[in-house]
């Protein structure tokens, strides 16, 4: 019997902790499955060990195992066997072929928590380094489904819109969502937070309302007002998806059947029955070329048929930021003019009414090559920001909310161009960089304001940017990131004529 010591620590797994000397009465390893039981409730965990953080005769106990355990203050403690699942993801190792049941249960088993942050990172490298082929994939997708909520509607045809990412200010679902739904089609748009951008969809949108609802919320104001603009995360949709984000992220890696299968996972638990997916080419995207894309497009319409769901894919120009504008606030700003006036940057309205249009085209309301003019004619009409509103309103926020009314940072500073001539090349990694330097996207206000984009004209003394922040320490820092004071980083944007390095360098003057 062990008395508990409980660590208020949330880890995302459960997990608890022995003294060493206990650990090795016991004959069990930092690493090793243990069996936690007390009267009325019992959980396996997995162990870590230590010589100070816990005494003998103690078992530290985190957060989500001692929620679990309904606040015993002793519990008995056993060895126990390791999940089936790790035999099978070494069978990934050895690239040899899963069934059915074997990925249903690796799903399972990451949905519930019972595999350690290595383990978890042995599957993904495997997953990333033997791709798994269309049929486990197939498995792959239903199983993230039904580990989590699913979403019924009565009404169809449900749609939906998914971008494959790695462009800045791609702000567009702001357009697409409202077009769609004031076409009268439901799209329950659930989305991302950003990780390495300078700001997800959800966090766009957090600005004019709440974004954290139920599977049934969801469903419940997509029905009311035909659609909904909410954070993923915040939901038990595909829960197996937001836990393999995680470990991917630090590994750096985005395994090729796994991020099939995150796409396809979601769509399919919100139960669309069509989706177009927006796929950003070209140089610093993820798919540098159309033929990257054309291969992607190929799987996932594939996976798409599978699953029931009709698939599309939208290839776009990545090589430039969406609109002229980076960081939650601007981009918000921005979309609102054009939902205001029907007026803007024309990267941002022609990119927002051609996904529009494919979604009108494939959800039977506008015929084949008729989808762009629809969703224009709703833009233009007002009905586009109205139903935005609408959205607004039944998400919690205000209705009234005008594009005037969205503050950004105080503290700017303006970027000039170092000489005239036209720009001739765009770094959007560099841009990113430079928002999330100046606070984006936990500063909202915070960003980028782009004046000239690729082949445009400036002249010398003219502006190229303006940072923004809430922060002058952050902005002093990000203007000091951007004009190479530091000189080894690359420029976010070259005007034609100007100096790109000199030598000797700064530093060694």
């Amino acid at each position: 019997m062990f008395e508990v010591h409980p660590f208020d620590i949330e880890i995302g797994q459960y997990k608890v902790m022995l003294n060493l000397a206990d650990a090795r009465e016991l004959g069990i390893n930092a690493g090793d499955r243990v069996r936690i039981r007390t009267k009325g409730a019992s959980l396996v965990a997995i162990l870590d060990t230590t010589t100070a953080m816990v005494a003998k005769g103690q078992v530290g106990i985190f957060t989500e195992a001692l929620k679990e355990l309904k606040g015993a203050m002793t519990v008995d403690i056993f060895p126990a066997p390791k999940p089936q699942s790790i035999s099978y993801i070494k069978r990934i190792m050895d690239n040899e072929r899963l069934s059915e049941d074997q990925i249903r249960t690796i799903v399972r088993d990451i949905v519930d928590n019972n595999l350690s942050e290595v383990e978890l990172s042995a599957y993904i490298t495997a997953s990333y380094i033997h791709k798994m082929d269309a049929q486990e994939t197939e498995w792959l997708t239903r199983a993230m489904i039904e580990t989590g909520d699913r979403i019924y509607f009565d009404t169809h045809p449900v749609v939906d819109k998914h971008s494959i990412g790695g462009v800045p200010g791609n702000k567009v679902s702001l357009l697409v969502v409202p077009i769609v739904a004031a076409a009268g089609l439901l799209i329950p748009k659930t989305s991302s937070r950003a990780i390495t951008g300078a700001g997800g969809t959800a966090d766009l949108m957090e600005i004019l309302a709440p974004v954290e609802f139920t599977a049934d919320e969801i469903k419940e104001i997509t029905e009311d007002v035909g659609g909904v603009i909410a954070w993923g995360g915040a939901t038990n949709i595909a829960p197996a998806d937001d836990k393999l984000i995680k470990q991917e992220y630090s590994l750096s890696i985005d395994p090729y059947s796994q991020m099939l299968a995150s796409i396809m996972a979601k769509k399919g638990a919100v139960g669309a029955d069509a989706v177009v997916v927006d796929m950003p080419v070209g140089p610093g995207t993820k798919l540098e070329t159309q033929e990257d894309g054309r291969s992607l497009a190929k799987d996932l319409m594939d996976l798409g048929d599978r699953l029931g769901i009709k698939v599309e894919c939208a290839m776009t120009f990545g090589g430039s930021p969406v609109g002229r504008t980076v960081g939650p606030a601007l981009e918000i700003r921005e979309a609102l003019t054009m939902l205001e006036t029907g007026q803007g940057p024309n990267s941002l309205r022609e990119k927002g009414l051609a996904l529009a249009g494919i979604l009108l085209e494939m959800g039977g309301v506008a015929g084949r090559g008729e989808g762009h003019r629809r969703a224009e004619e709703i833009l233009a009409s007002g009905r586009a920001h109205k139903k935005l509103m609408e959205i607004i309103e039944a998400q919690g926020g205000d209705p009234a909310v005008k594009s005037a009314d969205i503050q950004i940072g105080d503290h700017q500073e303006q970027i000039l161009s170092p000489s005239t001539g036209y720009v001739v090349a765009f770094y959007n990694k560099r841009i990113v960089e430079i928002a999330r330097i100046a606070g984006a996207p936990s500063d909202k206000k915070a960003g980028v304001i782009i004046h000239r984009k690729m082949g445009e004209m400036v002249k010398k003394g003219e502006p190229l940017l303006t940072i923004c922040s809430s922060s002058d320490w952050e902005l002093e820092c990000a203007i000091k990131d951007c004009t190479m004071r530091d000189i080894k980083r690359q420029v976010p944007i070259v005007v034609e004529g100007m100096l790109l390095e000199r030598y000797p360098r700064m530093t060694e003057i």
